[in-house]
């Protein structure tokens, strides 16, 4: 019954737009046990014998709210932003998950909103607690939190930057030559979400060269143009500048540019290669220019302003994607909630000039072409695909496709049919697009989709390919069925209308479930693939690495310290934008 009643419950929150209406006999509650006297128990009542009775109380502005007290307020404010507001939003009002205002969470009720966060949606929403993330009583704390007015955080400008910001080896001390002999070029930077690290990895001998400590579950890694420094921002906006040519790679600098972020980038230009660094922020809404060497905060810029679609001010349009042009000095930086991408001009700091492009919300991640000319970027909740000429500064088109992509930075292969062609997941259905991106030689496919192939189901993060291999990979880590979460498809991109094959990654590792395998990513050579192997904080986790060609077991990377592994960046695919 309670699955049922999951199920029910998540259609309705998750998959159709969001109504409120009464529910009653939906997790409807027994009536309480009573006294000899026929009176409600004590411990039932506000005060009284209740556990809570004693402890210090948050006090909600809407008398609605069940009640919680300020140690699970606070308990429940910590786990949200750290597990949920990258896709409900700082202040709650939505993106790529739905709102969970007040107004959206209190008619429904605890009872089902822990349904909600126990079992997860096929449409991308993790099950928190049947995967075992969140505890039972980490579950119970979140449904009552999501029914609390979203507390604003602080901003966090100029002065609180440089206040944070710590130079661990100043550039004068930094070697003036490549101090180790490591192949940096297939050098890995793993994620490890929950420890606040990052594992740098030999690709070659498959060894763990250092654990780095940096902010808290780091979403992207990203290096200079030269190869030289890797830069990891965390959730907690915490950007780390880590040596490569150190004798053991490491922090030499650090800074936060805000509260939550996620976007990282280097300039590439010709003439400004390693100058500056950028990285944006979730909260406050803005971004920061800095100087790449000691990440000294240079200019900050707000986001906040009118929604493309409705021309409504947003308070929170956060940034999303960044990614550097390759043909001009500029960064391309995406405003998830107004839709906008700007294109941000570095040559002139103090006359900084931003072309605003007008494409959809809500802008989430993206990537290049194979020519590095176009930038395409997901609008998810508006199941749209933005097309930007980066030569030209324009929006080229507005792409339907399915439903929430989440391409990552997407996938470039030629088409046996269709020439070139850029891939994209979904979070909310099971297909895989592809978009032609060739005007010249195919101009009669470019912008449009080609293809939509079937893949195993909602949920999916990344797809993933190389431009020595025949093989195209698609994750769904984020769909509640361990068949699904717990193995990867892939297709030969020679005949794609075959359909795909299941790779047990999950068994290949070893380790018995729940797991989530996630992410891709080439070597710099092409002929092996790896992938994550994430479990609950407190068990062990795994790389799996995959022979390309064979779709064979290769190696398995074990390590007590591998806490909870999501992305990986080779260096040398991440520097070139090879994907």
């Amino acid at each position: 019954m309670r699955y049922a009643r999951a199920v029910f419950i998540l259609a309705f929150l998750f998959t159709v737009p969001l109504v409120i209406v009464p529910i009653v006999a939906i997790g409807q509650k027994s009536a309480p046990p009573e006294h000899e006297e026929g009176k409600p128990s004590a411990e039932y009542e506000a005060g009284g014998k209740s556990p809570l009775g004693q402890v210090e109380m948050h006090r909600d502005i809407n008398p609605k709210a069940p009640m919680i007290s300020e140690a699970d307020f606070q308990k429940g404010k910590q786990v949200y932003f750290e597990r949920c507001a990258g896709c409900h939003g700082v202040l709650r009002k939505g993106a790529t998950g739905k709102p969970l205002t007040p107004e959206t969470t209190i008619p429904l009720g605890t009872e089902n909103l822990e349904a909600i966060i126990n079992y997860g949606s096929p449409a991308g929403m993790p099950n928190w607690g049947t995967s075992g993330e969140l505890t039972h009583e980490e579950v119970d704390v979140m449904a009552r939190y999501i029914q609390q007015t979203p507390p604003e955080p602080p901003e966090f400008g100029l002065k609180e930057m440089e206040a944070s910001r710590k130079v661990i080896v100043p550039v004068e001390a930094r070697p003036k030559k490549k101090m180790n002999d490591l192949d940096l070029d297939n050098l890995f930077s793993l994620t490890l979400r929950d420890s606040g690290q990052v594992a740098l990895i030999d690709g070659n001998t498959k060894k763990i060269v250092n654990i780095v400590k940096t902010g808290y579950a780091v979403h992207i890694s990203r290096m200079s143009a030269s190869g030289r420094y890797l830069y990891v921002i965390g959730r907690d906006a915490r950007v780390n500048l880590i040596d490569l040519w150190m004798e053991v790679p490491d922090n030499v600098a650090e800074i936060k540019i805000g509260l939550e972020a996620r976007s990282v980038e280097t300039s590439k230009y010709k003439g400004y290669e390693d100058k500056y660094a950028i990285a944006g922020s979730y909260w406050p809404p803005q971004f920061v220019i800095m100087e790449a060497e000691t990440l000294k905060p240079l200019k900050v810029v707000s986001t906040r302003g009118v929604t493309v679609d409705t021309q409504e001010y947003h308070p929170e349009p956060r940034v999303a994607s960044i990614v550097a042009s390759k043909f001009h000095p500029e960064f391309i930086v995406s405003a998830k909630e107004t839709g906008k991408i700007m294109m941000v001009d570095y040559s002139d700091l103090v006359n900084l000039k931003i072309t605003s492009i007008d494409a959809a919300p809500f802008l989430h991640d993206g990537g290049l072409d194979s020519t590095g000319r176009y930038f395409l970027v997901a609008a998810n909740t508006s199941n749209k695909i933005a097309v930007v000429d980066t030569k030209e500064d324009k929006l080229v088109s507005l792409i339907e496709v399915g439903v929430k992509p989440h391409p990552g930075r997407g996938a470039n292969f030629v088409d046996p049919l269709y020439g070139p062609v850029w891939a994209t997941p979904h979070l909310g259905d099971d297909t895989v697009v592809l978009i032609g991106t060739d005007p010249i030689k195919h101009k009669e496919n470019a912008w449009k989709v080609v293809r939509k192939l079937k893949g195993q189901g909602g949920g999916a993060l990344f797809v993933k390919t190389h431009p020595k291999s025949s093989n195209l990979w698609v994750d769904t880590p984020l769909n509640p069925d361990e068949k699904f979460n717990s193995t990867v498809a892939v297709w030969d991109i020679k005949n794609l209308d075959k359909g795909y094959d299941i790779i047990q990654v999950g068994k290949w590792s070893g380790l018995p479930g729940p797991m989530r395998v996630v992410h891709g990513e080439y070597n710099k050579a092409g002929d092996e693939i790896w992938f994550s192997v994430w479990r609950a904080k407190d068990k062990e986790s795994a790389v799996v690495v995959i022979d390309d060609k064979t779709r064979k077991l290769k190696a398995v990377i074990k390590d007590k310290r591998l806490i909870t592994p999501t992305g990986k960046f080779n260096v040398y695919n991440t520097k070139n934008d090879v994907y």
